[in-house]
């Protein structure tokens, strides 16, 4: 009776343990999903961040290549600008010689 008595004792501490064990291993587990959960986040983070910035990357050239083309359209139109006020200029001069 003895025997059996202490049996059940070291069977309840072992359940006593085990249930520990597993309490353990279950917050653990929890822990190590939560973990996981933000290190995905965080993975996706980093992917929308870097796909952000080659997005404004892409728009700030196209941005310089419209201004380049602005630029050149703004030299030609300037070098008209300055033919025309030489001519002018020659004509003033022409009228200001017969006059």
């Amino acid at each position: 009776k003895d025997d059996c008595h202490k049996f059940i004792e070291r069977m309840t501490e072992f359940q006593s343990v085990v249930d520990k064990y597993i309490a353990i291993s279950d917050k653990l587990a929890a822990e190590v999903e939560q973990e996981k959960l933000k290190a995905i986040g965080s993975r996706n983070l980093l992917k929308s961040v870097a796909k952000d910035r080659e997005m404004q990357q892409q728009q700030l050239q196209a941005l310089v290549l419209e201004k380049k083309i602005e630029l050149e359209r703004f030299k030609i139109q300037l070098n008209a600008l300055k033919r025309e006020e030489a001519e002018q200029n020659d004509l003033i001069e022409q009228f200001s010689m017969q006059s």
